[in-house]
């Protein structure tokens, strides 16, 4: 019989029934074979024998300590709150011990170590799959050191999920953070990326929105699917809960953890006063609300996930990267606020967190949206669009999916990786000939072309429809002096990007907390200006991209031309080079000829508060 482990809101100190018998301490390394003796010879060892007699009398044992809270000790009439924490703080040194670890040498973290139980769910074919989905997609074909996967990075975020749980923990042992948490956050870590497709964000943020239009999928949903089936097929479920974890409660606070609250309407029995701000979360109470922050937070976007993919991306990409998250794990402390316990960081650590998101705008727009790189996504998404239904992926109950309908079978789903682009390419399939030129051309080099980018004067509200309508307004600007082409709106792809610190138009550190050397338990904000004048003042920006099919030099001129007429058309912003590829065109556009020095302009812009000073003139000798 497997010793299921009570809920915290049973009787957590029962014996389970079935219970091995007393074991010394040193014959089973495993904590959860000790008998009572053995437990009372433990803490006896580690200095807390004055609780021996206590713990006989409720007859605790190893399988118990997983789930004894401070509560528990109160109810055992451990008295002293000291005693208390102490121990607490000796059965967590001891679940903190793992009978055997698996170390990875981590080029960004270095040599990690991660609990037996991850390694269980690492050496599945589902976590495995994660070795085959590159993380920054078609990036990679322009960044040559950019070959990381979503196996590395998941790894990282679960060893810093662990970093950050376990520093809160050892800083304020009265939050009661217990060995099921810590062991839940890590696992929600680790699988939080599980629902990827081929090529990373590509999959879910190009191809299944043309493939099939109306449905609102991504992949943290597939990562849902994906985790019970990789439970499931496995047959980890006895495995979890050997490892103290209580189903399905726990299994809740994982997914909880990866892609938010299952409905609106449930709730743990905590809640606050307001109806508007009820307890959504079923996994953990609202007293432990901090916990939901580690792995994907969804406040204020800062959190373990964006540490890890910051310091790997930018390594791999041989770039910058001014964030330290090093100093996030130290500073980092659970404060009240409004009611809710959230995690906060130290005041002096707001420069921190500018560099943090400045650092990830950076990257959107040197790698992640670099103009190469779109139109190899652009491409490769066109041949998967082609080869769809004419791929044949094995599933459940001996189905076959198409690339498209593959996520709704975690079985087939686990077969498609980034392998689907060599896959499309060699296969004899003559209905695939269309596709396979596509892919070829993108072997080749032989690329869509980038006409230019510009800008609107505010952003602009645009959905799918009428985008396609934007490649038909290119193709219909046709200058007044227009040279011979054949340019079709099929021949224009518009492309529009959000530029952002990660909250569209809002600043994100305003949704930060902050605490002060001097009261580390008050929550507060810091405002902007409080920080520096030269921080940005608009946190969103609107970048549309247009492209041309057609490469031969007498369709491209024509294609920049049409662009840059669009652009006057439009009231967009004046191309880069403009000036160079229409000269004919820029001038008649008055707002793009205005002679005066804007950067001169712009430098004699002061605040209201600031008094210009006339320099004093030295006599001259």
């Amino acid at each position: 019989m497997s010793r299921k482990r009570p809920r915290e809101d049973d009787n957590a100190l029962a014996v389970p029934e079935g219970s091995a018998a007393p074991v010394r301490v040193g014959v089973s390394a495993d904590y959860r074979d000790w008998g009572v003796e053995d437990v009372c010879r433990y803490l006896s060892s580690k200095g807390c024998g004055d609780v021996q007699q206590l713990f006989r009398d409720a007859q605790i044992t190893g399988v118990c300590l997983p789930n004894l809270t401070e509560s528990h000790l109160k109810e055992l009439h451990v008295d002293s709150l000291g005693l208390r924490w102490k121990v607490l703080e000796c059965i967590c040194l001891l679940l903190q011990n793992p009978i055997v670890v698996k170390v990875f040498n981590d080029p960004i973290h270095g040599h990690i170590e991660l609990h037996p139980l991850l390694i269980r769910i690492i050496d599945t074919p589902q976590f495995q799959r994660l070795r085959y989905i590159k993380q920054l997609g078609a990036t990679y074909f322009v960044f040559p050191g950019a070959s990381h996967n979503r196996f590395e990075h998941s790894l990282g975020v679960g060893y810093l999920a662990g970093q950050l749980v376990k520093s809160l923990q050892d800083r304020q042992p009265e939050l009661q953070i217990s060995y099921r948490d810590m062991l839940c956050v890590q696992i929600a870590g680790l699988c939080h990326d599980l629902g990827h497709g081929p090529f990373s964000h590509m999959f879910d943020g190009r191809f299944i929105p043309e493939a099939r239009p109306g449905l609102n999928w991504k992949h943290e949903e597939a990562s849902l699917k994906m985790f019970e089936y990789l439970i499931e097929s496995n047959d980890l479920t006895e495995v979890l809960e050997e490892h103290g974890l209580v189903l399905p409660e726990d299994i809740d606070f994982i997914k909880e953890q990866i892609g938010g609250p299952a409905t609106a309407g449930q709730s743990n029995g905590e809640c606050s006063s307001s109806p508007q701000s009820q307890w959504r979360y079923i996994g953990r109470p609202e007293s432990k609300s901090f916990l939901y922050d580690i792995v994907a937070n969804k406040t204020t976007g800062i959190d373990v996930d964006k540490w890890d993919y910051l310091a790997r991306d930018c390594h791999h990409l041989g770039m910058k990267n001014n964030f330290d998250y090093s100093r996030c794990l130290k500073f980092s402390r659970v404060c009240d606020d409004n009611k809710r316990k959230l995690i906060c960081t130290r005041d002096k650590e707001v420069g921190n967190l500018y560099d943090m998101f400045h650092t990830r705008n950076c990257l959107h727009r040197k790698a992640y949206q670099h103009r190469v790189g779109n139109v190899i996504e652009i491409m490769i998404m066109e041949a998967m669009l082609l080869a769809d239904k004419h791929m044949e992926i094995p599933g459940s109950g001996g189905k076959t999916y198409t690339i498209s309908t593959a996520i709704d079978d975690m079985e087939a789903y686990t077969k498609l990786t980034d392998e689907i682009f060599h896959q499309i390419l060699y296969s004899p399939k003559a209905e695939l000939r269309e596709a396979q030129e596509i892919l070829k051309n993108v072997v080749c080099r032989k690329l869509y072309k980038c006409l230019g980018e510009t800008q609107p004067e505010a952003p602009l509200q645009i959905d799918q429809e009428e985008r396609n309508d934007f490649a038909k307004q290119v193709a219909a600007a046709v200058p007044l002096q227009a040279m011979d082409s054949s340019l079709a709106p099929e021949d224009f792809i518009v492309t529009v990007i959000e530029m952002s610190y990660g909250m569209k138009d809002q600043n994100p550190i305003n949704k930060v907390r902050f605490y002060a050397k001097e009261d580390m338990n008050k929550a507060f904000k810091i405002r902007k200006d409080q920080v520096s004048q030269l921080l940005p003042v608009i946190f969103t920006e609107q970048l549309i991209r247009v492209y041309c099919k057609k490469t031969d030099p007498q369709n491209m001129e024509a294609a920049k031309k049409h662009f840059v007429q669009w652009c006057m058309n439009k009231n967009f912003t004046k191309p880069r080079d403009g000036d160079v590829v229409a000269p004919e065109l820029t001038p008649l556009k008055a707002s793009w000829n205005n002679n005066r020095d804007e950067v001169e302009s712009d430098s004699l812009q002061l605040p209201n508060n600031h008094k210009r000073l006339k320099p004093k003139m030295r006599p001259l000798n």
